[in-house]
């Protein structure tokens, strides 16, 4: 069988002083004039000032609140009701918070730990954090649930008050945090001295772009992304590692791991001990692994095509070589599961049969459900976001960076504004907090292509997502799907995730595992209090809702890892002898030992 060959023009990226006039958005029509470039450049300038944040969507989205609420009477009267009983209770409690330990008149959400410790439930202490908390329910309460605002817009302004007061949160400032106080008089104010010089450092390492201290002790190819292995393939845009055996024997049928570029890939090739590549090579399987290349201003007009055409494809063009008449086990993670899926349906449709099965790891194909994220994503905002990267030729990675952290303020941000800048403690590094300071850019092309298509206009899931002019369809991968999401997602929401299965027309293993978004797929076996539910769906089996497949699948104590390789190993039974490392007759010679040279790209 011929293999599928993509056809694209080749395009020169311009000079910065030859930029268009404007860079026309992803799937504009030809007869609509496309900004002007005063108005990128003007938009460019702002976006840099306001870290990516379009002032008209937020002004908009305060707007459409306001105005409803405006007309919503009935709303007034119930936020007075409830700021009244609220006052009521909170009046009770602190009167009887004087002479005793009354029953907390609110409890945090679940996952808000500020205030778990012992100190704060003494006077007055505990009056300080239950005023916080009644009145964040408040502000919540005053947000949302107001009849005729979009559901984007309420997303953005309740997202907007809760940080504020995460901002106000008493946690944050010496004089109403208990931990800080007393770790103040018991060392005499030398905590705040080395939280200044922490906090000194920080600023300094932040102007010089220079990583967070402490993982320096983490280098790719010295203490991380150990496992031997050789780049067989280099091009444009990835390194392909084939890894080396470890067994006498190995499993026939190959595995080729597609990581997200928006990281570096070692993510899945940590420390030995939790290395998911390691595992797999420990259990006899032939690993692949590709490697992007770090993008500069040169890359600007590499598109979601190139990343298919000389990422996936071309990776599966060197296994398929170096292991040649052996169907290929496929995964992909976050970003790189969701153009493996884009891969496979392509393939699908060409009648090409090489993918044997496809996994994917915290990776979306439908975005309607994209969770917070989604409130950095719609037209003003990607206007500006167009504007930086269209100035610049690619997006900065503390851009992107700064969006993921807000999504989990209370965790990334509080904690350490506490622990580094008013204990004075930093927090110790570890391989995954290394590999994720360890980013990388995305070109400007690509980065407006994925968020408009996908995550905008969701083309892939319904079906008008084109490759090379042509629709792709998820329905026509037949291929067996392993598919994981994670219980605390924030990137890709395990609900966002499991929509797959309104779309897969193949036999589909889907587990949920307990973690986030990086640690719930960094599970190694031996991980203490990690558990997951798996549950398998097949060929005209009746479509069960997210909640309901929950409740009718138990959990399982332990690392999915293992289940995991089992259903590889069940697809793929043949036992062969490994491979050689490359193929220089089929021209992918042994470029070098693993991690390779894209891994370092600063």
């Amino acid at each position: 069988m011929d293999k599928p060959t993509l056809h694209f023009p080749v395009t020169l990226a311009p000079e910065p002083q030859d930029l268009p006039a404007a860079a026309p958005a992803v799937g504009a029509s030809a007869d609509i004039e496309t900004p002007t470039r005063t108005d990128r450049l003007l938009h460019a300038a702002l976006g840099r000032l306001t870290a990516g944040i379009s002032p008209a969507a937020l002004a908009l989205a305060w707007t459409d609140w306001a105005l409803h609420l405006a007309q919503s009477p009935g709303k007034w009267g119930r936020l007075l009701e409830k700021a009244v009983r609220k006052s009521g209770r909170f009046a009770d409690y602190a009167a009887h918070a004087v002479a005793g330990s009354p029953a907390p008149c609110i409890a945090p959400l679940p996952q808000d730990h500020r205030f778990d410790g012992e100190a704060w439930q003494r006077w007055p202490f505990n009056v300080i954090q239950q005023g916080f908390l009644l009145n964040q329910q408040w502000w919540h309460n005053a947000t949302t649930g107001i009849g005729g605002v979009s559901p984007h817009h309420e997303q953005v302004v309740s997202f907007a008050a809760r940080q504020f007061l995460d901002m106000l949160s008493p946690v944050n400032f010496l004089a109403t945090n208990p931990e800080v106080l007393q770790a103040t008089r018991e060392e005499n104010g030398m905590n705040l001295a080395r939280g200044a010089a922490h906090l000194l450092e920080d600023w300094q390492r932040m102007l010089l772009g220079k990583p967070p201290a402490g993982t320096e002790n983490f280098v790719p190819g010295k203490n991380v992304a150990v496992t031997p292995g050789q780049v067989v393939l280099r091009n444009r845009l990835v390194e392909l590692i084939q890894y080396a055996p470890a067994t006498a024997e190995i499993h026939a049928e190959p595995v080729l791991i597609v990581p997200a570029w928006i990281m570096k890939y070692y993510i899945l090739d940590l420390s030995p001990h939790n290395s998911l590549v390691n595992y797999l090579v420990q259990r006899g399987h032939t690993v692949f692994m590709i490697s992007w290349h770090n993008p500069v201003e040169a890359d600007r007009d590499l598109g979601m095509d190139d990343y298919l055409q000389q990422g996936v494809l071309a990776a599966l063009d060197a296994v398929a070589a170096i292991v040649p008449e052996r169907r290929i086990h496929t995964a992909g993670y976050c970003l790189g599961g969701t153009l493996l899926a884009i891969a496979a349906a392509w393939l699908a449709g060409q009648r090409d049969a090489r993918i044997a099965s496809m996994t994917l790891l915290a990776a979306q194909t439908d975005f309607t459900e994209a969770g917070e994220l989604n409130l950095f994503i719609d037209d003003s905002e990607l206007d500006y976001l167009d504007a930086m990267m269209w100035r610049q030729g690619y997006l900065e990675t503390h851009q992107m960076a700064g969006a993921f952290e807000l999504l989990r303020s209370n965790d990334l941000v509080g904690s350490r504004v506490v622990s580094a800048y008013l204990l004075g403690k930093r927090q110790p590094v570890n391989d995954l907090m290394a590999w994720n300071a360890d980013a990388t850019r995305m070109p400007y092309r690509m980065h407006s292509e994925y968020l408009r298509r996908l995550f905008l206009k969701n083309e892939l899931f319904e079906g008008r997502y084109r490759v090379d002019g042509r629709p792709v369809a998820l329905t026509d991968i037949h291929v067996p799907m392993f598919v994981v999401a994670t219980e605390t997602d924030h990137v890709a929401p395990w609900k966002s995730v499991y929509k797959i299965r309104l779309v897969a027309d193949a036999d589909l293993s889907f587990v949920l595992t307990s973690g986030g978004h990086n640690a719930g797929i960094v599970s190694e076996p031996g991980h203490p209090r990690r558990h997951f539910r798996l549950g398998r769906q097949a060929d005209g089996d009746i479509y069960l809702a997210p909640d309901d497949w929950v409740a009718a699948t138990p959990p399982q104590e332990g690392s999915w890892w293992p289940a995991w390789a089992d259903w590889l190993e069940a697809a793929g039974s043949r036992r062969a002898a490994p491979p050689a490392m490359g193929a220089p007759a089929r021209g992918y010679p042994a470029l070098g030992p693993a991690p390779g040279n894209y891994v370092l790209e600063r």
